[in-house]
């Protein structure tokens, strides 16, 4: 699974829940990183929560055919969601859900990819 998550501090919790729950998780902070790591991973984590626009344009070769996406973004930015889903993310929750449940989401979003 790889994130990317330009916010190290949120991304390194992430990244530590994840790994808990046993994911072998990468956090990328660079979207020029995405091209190496996200080929062969089974989930792509995706923080929206700010450049919008940019980050999905950077992601946007492996929506469609590539691993299955889990977006999160923050709640006040509620066309955030929206415009996600119309990229074709597969999932797309507010920031503070991703907090809570993030292992929990990754898990039930790899068991419908395969």
């Amino acid at each position: 699974m790889v994130a990317y998550i330009p916010d190290l501090l949120f991304g390194s919790g992430v990244l530590s829940s994840l790994q808990a729950a046993g994911h072998e998780a990468v956090l990328v902070g660079d979207p020029s990183s995405l091209r190496r790591e996200v080929p062969g991973a089974e989930v792509l984590v995706v923080d929206l929560t700010s450049d919008v626009p940019a980050r999905l344009e950077v992601v946007q070769e492996h929506l469609r055919a590539g691993p299955r996406t889990l977006a999160f973004y923050s709640h006040v930015e509620h066309t955030v969601r929206t415009q996600a889903l119309e990229a074709g993310f597969n999932q797309v929750v507010p920031r503070s859900r991703m907090a809570r449940e993030g292992a929990g989401l990754v898990e039930r979003l790899s068991a419908g990819a395969g």
